[in-house]
């Protein structure tokens, strides 16, 4: 009998359990390979970070203009991390009436940028005897511009805050930015072909908007702020640092301990990683930018937060640890006044009371 022929006799009589042991032996192996790149990651991400940050970051806290050169570096690594594309007006705005209940002169305005088109619903007082400021108003996620001037929001989770900053006197620029999980999953993994991210798309399609906005008359060019709810509250977070035009920002359902938000499964908040998120991730978040050190390039600016301990999104105490972090840099600075928290009992909202009273404080004449 032929060497071949010995060996295949030899295999025919291997028991089928032996088989079956060894499949499930190269499962079990594979299984702790898994295990150890995924505790590798909780180190580098989470119990290393705090070492790699303070190597990254050189606050000068002397004064603000000293503070604002030493994290000048880190901004410029912010910028490639966020990578938003040069987009550019590629004709004249197109402005429709879009009525909304209790904002009858509401208009769609929609820009031309080559291939995309940057998208926003805006709303102007109708009666005012000089400029007004204007409150960039930003959606969340499965959401969109009406929605936060109230329009089916049938668990009353914006509260009409359009709405309400319009009749407080302020402009609206609602931007519209892509909605649903499923797309942004999608449309992100073309973005990181392409070396950018949909943050940076949406940060440069605002831009290209407040280029024709903040030409309009009725508009004073240096009162802007901004207010985002949850992926919205993202939005304020990631375009405040490359956006020196919004003057003070308020961030609703979205500030957390970043690295334990990213990484660490915990029955008591959503874990990015347990999720199907995937547009969530992008490529070195973790390397030096977790929330508090993105306030960072917030400041000197006012900042207000908003968080509620039911929010299923974070678990609070966890984020007041990390708005300590954050407060620090304000408190450093001699200006602790600027960045407030506000923690409330409810739940993934917007609250009207604080965030009226935070943008009529620093955006007022």
């Amino acid at each position: 009998m032929s060497r071949t022929a010995l060996i295949l006799v030899f295999f025919a009589l291997i028991p089928a359990a032996a088989a079956q042991e060894s499949a499930e032996a190269i499962s079990q192996r594979n299984d702790r390979y898994a295990a150890q790149l995924e505790d590798h990651f909780r180190q580098v991400l989470v119990e290393q970070y705090p070492e790699r940050a303070g190597r990254a970051w050189r606050r000068d806290y002397s004064s603000i203009d000293a503070f604002l050169r030493s994290v000048e570096p880190n901004r410029i690594r912010y910028r490639a991390f966020v990578s938003p594309p040069d987009l550019r007006a590629s004709g004249a705005p197109e402005r429709e009436p879009h009525p909304l209940p209790g904002s009858p002169n509401a208009e769609w305005l929609s820009l031309p940028l080559g291939t995309l088109r940057a998208e926003a619903l805006l709303v102007i007082p109708a009666y005012s005897d000089r400029p007004v400021p204007l409150v960039i108003a930003q959606h969340g996620i499965s959401s969109f511009p009406e929605r936060v001037f109230g329009v089916d929001d049938p668990r009353n989770l914006y509260h009409d805050y359009g709405g309400e900053l319009v009749r407080a006197g302020f402009a609206v620029l609602a931007p519209f930015n892509l909605a649903t999980i499923e797309k942004r999953n999608r449309i992100e993994r073309l973005a990181r072909l392409g070396d950018t991210t949909l943050a940076g798309i949406e940060l440069a399609r605002l831009q290209a908007l407040l280029d024709v906005v903040l030409q309009d008359p009725r508009i004073d060019r240096e009162r802007v702020g901004m207010w985002g709810i949850s992926l919205g509250g993202m939005a304020a977070m990631f375009w405040m640092p490359l956006e020196s035009r919004i003057r003070c920002g308020i961030v609703t359902a979205w500030f957390n301990h970043r690295r334990n938000k990213m990484v660490i499964p915990d029955a008591r908040y959503s874990c990015f990683l347990e999720t199907k998120e995937e547009h969530a991730f992008y490529r070195g978040w973790l390397t030096e930018f977790t929330d508090a050190d993105v306030v960072s390039l917030i400041a000197p600016r006012p900042l207000l937060i908003q968080t509620g301990k039911k929010d299923g999104i974070a678990w609070w105490p966890q984020v007041l640890e990390e708005y300590e972090a954050a407060r620090e840099h304000y408190r450093r600075l001699g200006i602790e006044d600027r960045i407030e928290m506000d923690l409330h009992d409810g739940g993934h909202e917007i609250r009207l009371e604080s965030g009226l009273a935070f943008l009529k404080k620093w955006l007022a004449r």
